[in-house]
């Protein structure tokens, strides 16, 4: 089934499971123990009422609140089962709820809707069974991501009774949480087709720029990628939870302790003086036949007696006053007007009444760079090709390089009938060279053009690019707008206008980019001839070039260097001509990986390596991801307030360092950068303790407050 729940309570469990919850706190449990022994006759004098009501109190105020923020868990549940799908049954379309859609049911979704289940994509309204989806709901991302069905599976279109009629048998992995990664096998009309997670939509999405398509339901409700990430819902305890906790036990540890001394002093009491006064005071026993235990029994219920007695030592009113801050907290979070996002329309919203208070008590931060620190929105802004650097502005007369500012004057690409207004580049060096026919300007570019897995798309007589990620998309873009055109696509070719004319390649195979690669290639084919063209990281590139090529090398590290300097992100571009007879052979072995369920992954990954060696280096791209607004001093209130901050990113270490500065995150009052590049942990630890070693130094010399270093890893 497909329905989910998220929320804790059920009308039945809600008063056992959460009184389980309350009495997990110490004062709760303190003064339940309380009560039960003021209903003993013999050893309270004080009416049990005087606990129970302020104990009742208490949970039902608590009780209110956890049931409030369950009752908006429920809202959410029930919206979200009973949301509208269109599901295939009996060969007609027919409108379920969420809730009823099972694993197995063929279910066609529209444009701007959310996609029900993990499904197996069949057939889109796009051509070349393409589809477009957002999925902010599950990484945050809103930049399109562009998925494909199986050729196989892409004629079944929308009519019905085909569609109804197509059988096949999907094998996959179980559910599990991982979003990026799905290994599945088609089997239909008797052979075997490999299932990536291209051709899977993940419950959460939203289908844009696409009429229709139809997917089969492969994991539903609990079993979704989605729901699999949520977790379980669990009783969350503050700090000061915590530190009440704490406290509660250490009063109540003292109270123990008082009654014990008043035992003790009154058995003393009893045995001594007492004993005078059995004629108006008689002493109490266990057994009444038996005279001689009184002192000791007398002094066993004075323990218990002292125990209510003093039972105002401990403050329950504290987490009753605790409780009703956090409520207000959430409405005044609510409220806030300096909190309201004016472009979207956005209030702060408490989802829980529960954790207010941490907010204020934050000592780290750890933030992703792109997207997080960063506009995400890529320009490609300098580039190395066959050893020569442009992008620079360079003084005719000193020879150095000038700062572009917003009275620079733009390189005029109108010629170019395809050219974007917005795109700004200021070395007419590369326009020239294109002009004058550089080959390996033009191969450069033509890479650009060939190498990624974005997707055209035709509006109003204009192409406009999707892309799953904002380099690519700026990389094709700068192709584009140097007269290299990416045009069309299919599961088979790609088209591109180089300076005017159509090219058209046939597509053999992309080999692509993963976090572990961290690189893509493709492998084409014109007339007759067969390449690979690979872009990547420059440490992955490097590693893979073939012998003999040191001047380009050097001249293009010395590039790459000098844009990481200027905090600009880079890559490294290379090519490799393939003979026929070894690409049929080593595509053979491709297959045998590709259909694989048994750690189909590395098998790819070994196939991809074999192949992406002895490279020809052509050159490096340098794009800029400016930072939003408001960072660096955000970053520098953060900093005053004390909370330390790390930022994750996978730039080169001279970019990294370049972003530090930028976002305020490193200062010029810092003596020092650490810089910790060890392979291991002994090395790690051999760094650190050289480092602190000047640390110390530093320290003897310099004013205590002074900050004197951050370490960068």
């Amino acid at each position: 089934k497909n329905y989910i729940k998220t929320s804790k309570y059920t009308f039945l469990n809600f008063v056992p499971y959460n009184l389980f919850e309350q009495f997990q706190r110490l004062a709760n449990f303190y003064f339940l123990c309380l009560l039960v022994l003021q209903l003993i006759p013999v050893i309270s004098s004080l009416t049990p009422v005087t606990t129970a009501v302020p104990l009742i109190g208490v949970l039902m105020v608590t009780g209110i609140k956890d049931a409030y923020d369950d009752y908006q868990r429920h809202r959410s549940d029930n919206q979200v089962n009973k949301r509208k799908s269109i599901v295939l049954r009996n060969g007609q379309l027919k409108e379920e709820i969420w809730s009823k859609v099972e694993v197995g049911d063929v279910i066609r979704m529209e444009n701007n809707q959310f996609v029900a289940a993990d499904v197996l994509l069949l057939s889109t309204s796009e051509p070349n069974g393409l589809c477009y989806i957002e999925t902010s709901e599950l990484d945050g991302e809103t930049n399109l991501k562009c998925k494909q069905c199986l050729p196989e599976t892409e004629n079944l279109g929308q009519d019905e009774a085909i569609i109804g009629a197509f059988r096949g048998e999907i094998r996959c992995e179980p559910p599990n949480n991982q979003l990026n990664k799905f290994e599945g096998l088609l089997n239909y009309n008797g052979k075997s087709h490999p299932l990536d997670n291209d051709k899977i939509l993940l419950r959460g999405c939203i289908l844009r720029n696409t009429d229709w398509c139809y997917g089969v339901v492969i994991f539903a409700g609990k079993d979704t990628k989605l729901m699999m990430n949520s977790g379980k819902t669990k009783f969350k305890r503050t700090s000061i939870d915590r530190l009440l906790n704490f406290i509660i036990l250490g009063i109540v540890f003292f109270l123990l302790s008082m009654c014990l001394f008043c035992t003790v002093a009154c058995g003393i009491w009893e045995s001594l003086t007492g004993q005078y006064f059995r004629v108006y005071l008689p002493w109490d026993t266990l057994i009444p036949p038996d005279p001689t235990g009184g002192p000791a029994v007398i002094a066993l219920l004075v323990f218990f007696s002292y125990a209510i007695v003093l039972n105002t030592v401990v403050p329950i009113s504290l987490y009753v006053s605790v409780e009703v801050i956090r409520l207000c907290q959430s409405f005044l979070i609510n409220w806030d007007e300096t909190m309201y996002h004016m472009p979207t329309g956005t209030h702060a919203k408490a989802r829980t009444t529960t954790l207010n208070e941490e907010l204020g008590q934050i000592e780290y931060v750890f933030s992703d760079k792109t997207g997080t620190l960063t506009q995400n929105i890529m320009a490609f802004n300098k580039c190395s090709i066959a050893g020569r650097s442009y992008g620079d502005i360079i003084d005719p007369r000193t020879g150095e390089f000038l700062e572009i500012t917003e009275y620079s004057r733009p390189v005029d690409l109108s010629k170019n009938p395809y050219y974007e207004s917005s795109f700004k580049f200021y070395d007419n060096a590369l326009v020239d060279a294109l002009e004058g026919g550089d080959k390996d300007c033009e191969g450069f570019f033509r890479l650009l053009a060939l190498c990624h897995t974005v997707m055209p798309e035709e509006r109003n007589g204009k192409i406009e690019y999707q892309a799953q990620s904002p380099d690519e998309g700026a990389l094709v873009s700068a192709a584009r707008n140097f007269g290299f055109v990416f045009k069309a696509r299919t599961p088979n070719s790609i088209t591109i206008s180089a300076k005017g004319v159509q090219e058209t390649y046939e597509l053999l195979c992309i080999l692509d980019f993963n976090n572990v690669r961290k690189r893509m290639s493709v492998i084409l084919k014109k007339d007759g001839k067969i390449r690979l063209y690979c872009k990547g990281a420059d440490s992955i590139i490097y590693e893979r070039l073939k012998d003999g090529q040191d001047s380009i090398k050097y001249h293009t590290q010395e590039h790459l260097n000098r844009f990481a300097g200027d905090g600009l992100r880079t890559l490294c571009l290379a090519y490799k001509d393939l003979d026929e007879d070894y690409f049929l052979d080593w595509k053979g072995r491709h297959h045998e990986a590709a259909i694989s369920l048994d750690r189909r992954d590395e098998k790819l990954d070994e196939i991809y390596e074999e192949i992406e060696k002895n490279l020809s280096l052509l050159g490096a791209t340098a794009i800029e991801d400016k930072l939003q607004d408001g960072v660096p001093q955000t970053i520098a209130n953060l900093a005053i307030a004390g909370i330390k901050i790390w930022v994750l990113t996978g730039d080169k270490q001279e970019t990294a360092i370049n972003i530090g500065y930028s976002c305020q995150l490193l200062t010029d009052d810092m003596v020092d950068i650490l810089i910790i590049d060890a392979q291991n942990a002994a090395d790690v630890e051999d760094q650190l303790q050289k480092y602190r070693e000047q640390i110390r130094n530093v320290s003897a010399t310099t004013h205590p407050q002074t900050n004197l270093s951050v370490v960068t890893f």
